[in-house]
């Protein structure tokens, strides 16, 4: 039997100190037996924690939701149950590798067959604690590792654990077996880590074959970056290898900066008929637990330094969880710009096609030739005789009179618009998300195009416009002679005017090459309307239909880009995540300082052999 290691702490952090220095007063606050307001800031932290989301796929995402679980368990599981009772029993984590041997090496110190131990992997299902008759209440209790359902029979369930008490184990000291670190059952596996984030003391077993394998070193320097409390356990040496062997390891442990780290080297031996190793292989590991069990100051010296480095390790932790909460709004942000903008883009479209008199070709500038050209323009303005008119040349010829369709080439002109731009817009929104790994996570094909109804609602729209304009022209004519002189009829024939001035830059008739032919009539037109209504006035109500357009045009496009912002909005963690994640964790820092438990000295553990030295 070989043994390897001195009185000095494992170098993951030294023992915690009764008393430290204040952060905010020049002399040491009395000690804190029961770390007096760390619990409550630890409970903020933990809510602030389990509210925090990560949902938009970043490369952050995962990484931050592995770490918030992890942690959510170790508060639940371990600080909070641990810090409201310091004085419980020491819990040694007993983990390994598969078929390391943990569970015949739990039964050989506790001198009874408690946790099945065979050659089919993977063996230890569920966990099993095993302890003195005294603790049992404490473990029944449920306050450490809650989530786990207590019960007195072995079980396959790894969301149960086994509750064994063995009398030759000494009160105030526990073991648990934890299910394999490298599991092929991903359940175990995790099981593994979170009873490992649990332990006031993590005894971790490998052999000769396997020490060098690289899932336990993984688990080891995360252990060592949370200052857990380790000892190690080298099983199936054979004697002719041991030194060489030991020697090898205790150079990787100091590597890792691990050469603290009690370390116990077990030869290859037999087992008797229950299963249990040789007393002698398994004695100096037990005198060393006994020593510890019996020893009060040790074991609360290796509960203060468990709780001292996970307590130390909380602030850079949550740190990186406030940074993936401040990229997941930042992703949120830029996926809505990229929206927005494709949108804005497809507004100052419709903006510009209504000051370029783009809108006054082909169909629109046709009928509005023939509108004029034809003196349609003048007998709508003369009496209400042109409306029995116009009656009449339609039954006649079977065709709408020349304002029907001067109305209909502007509606279906506006309507091309808007889709040919609801369109562009939903494509470059799409290529947009697309493009970002949180976008194209959200995306579906249907958000490639428009709305299906898009066309119905924009025709909708410009009827709706189309009314909004003749409501304008009665409400600013109201009091003239005009309206009062030809009714209803002209301000029909007004209203198209004024549509027609909103679709270009001058505020009245485009000019241009586009209207030469129909320049004189157009002009005598524009007269007779600014004789009527006045220049100002004919310009004041082409500014109010064009905004009212524009206001119309813009509320369509909002809801068009809602189909995307509907999914940022749902995917969107609270905007004030990360500030609420480093406010909870600096009140975690600073009642640690204030507990005692944010420094520390003098040893943990004590010496792996009776002289302190090796043999």
């Amino acid at each position: 039997m070989t043994t390897h290691g001195d009185p000095a702490t494992h170098s993951g952090a030294p023992a915690v100190a009764a008393r430290t220095g204040s952060p905010d007063a020049g002399e040491d606050p009395p000690p804190a037996t029961n770390a007096e307001g760390l619990p409550a800031a630890l409970a903020g932290l933990r809510a602030a924690m389990g509210s925090a989301r990560f949902p938009l796929t970043l490369p952050s995402a995962e990484p931050a939701r592995h770490v918030a679980a992890r942690l959510t368990d170790q508060f639940d599981d371990y600080l909070l149950p641990r810090l409201a009772r310091l004085d419980a029993p020491l819990l040694v984590v007993v983990g390994g590798s598969t078929g390391a041997g943990k569970s015949t090496l739990v039964n050989s110190l506790v001198q009874a067959r408690v946790s099945a131990a065979g050659v089919l992997r993977p063996t230890t299902r569920s966990p099993v604690l095993v302890c003195n008759p005294a603790d049992a209440a404490w473990f029944r209790q449920g306050e450490l590792l809650p989530g786990l359902t207590r019960t007195n029979q072995p079980s396959e369930n790894p969301g149960t654990l086994h509750l064994v008490t063995a009398p030759a184990l000494p009160a105030g000291l526990a073991f648990l077996d934890a299910p394999d670190i490298d599991s092929v059952v991903d359940a175990n596996r995790a099981l593994a880590g979170q009873l490992l984030a649990a332990a006031d003391l993590w005894l971790f077993v490998t052999t000769a074959a396997r020490y060098a394998d690289a899932v336990p070193w993984e688990l080891l320097r995360s252990a060592r970056a949370r200052g857990a409390v380790i000892a190690l356990v080298l099983d199936r040496v054979p004697p002719e290898a041991a030194d060489e062997i030991s020697a090898h390891l205790s150079e990787m442990l100091e590597a890792q900066d691990l050469g603290a780290a009690p370390l116990f080297v077990l030869p290859e031996t037999w087992v008797d008929g229950q299963g249990l190793l040789p007393e002698k292989v398994t004695a100096p590991l037990s005198a060393w637990f006994s020593r510890l069990a019996a020893d009060a100051d040790a074991r609360a010296a290796v509960v203060r330094q468990t709780l001292y480095g996970a307590l130390a390790a909380l602030h850079p932790a949550v740190e990186g969880l406030a940074d993936a909460a401040d990229e997941q709004v930042a992703a949120a942000d830029a996926l809505d710009e990229r929206v927005r903008a494709a949108y804005r883009g497809a507004q100052r479209t419709v903006e510009q096609g209504l000051k370029d008199g783009r809108l006054l070709r082909g169909e629109v500038l046709a009928r509005w030739q023939e509108f004029v050209g034809t003196g349609e323009l003048f007998r709508t303005l003369e009496a209400r005789i042109g409306r029995l008119r116009d009656r009449v040349v339609a039954a006649v010829t079977g065709r709408p009179a020349p304002a029907a369709e001067l109305r209909s080439a502007i509606e279906s002109q506006l309507v091309t618009l808007l889709r040919g731009v609801a369109a562009e817009a939903a494509e470059n929104a799409y290529t947009g998300w697309k493009a970002h790994p949180a976008g194209a996570a959200l995306l579906e094909p249907a958000l490639a195009h428009s709305s299906d109804d898009l066309a119905a609602r924009a025709e909708r729209l410009v009827r709706d416009w189309q009314r909004g304009v003749l409501e304008l022209v009665r409400a600013e004519g109201g009091d003239r002679r005009f309206v009062a002189r030809t009714a209803a009829y002209a301000v029909n024939a007004t209203g198209l005017t004024v549509m027609i001035a909103v679709f270009a830059s001058t505020a009245f008739i485009p000019t241009g090459l586009e209207v030469a032919t129909g320049a004189g009539t157009t002009v005598a037109a524009q007269a007779v309307l600014q004789a009527i209504f006045g220049d100002q006035a004919v310009r004041n109500l082409a500014n109010k239909a064009r905004g009212d357009l524009l206001d119309r045009v813009g509320a369509l496009l909002d809801e068009e880009a809602a189909r995307f912002l509907v999914r940022t909005a749902e995917a969107r963690p609270a905007v004030d995540t990360g500030a609420t994640l480093r406010e909870a964790a600096s009140r975690v820092e600073l009642a640690r300082h204030r507990s005692g438990l944010s420094r520390a000295d003098g040893p943990a553990l004590p010496a792996a052999t009776d002289d302190g030295g090796r043999r």
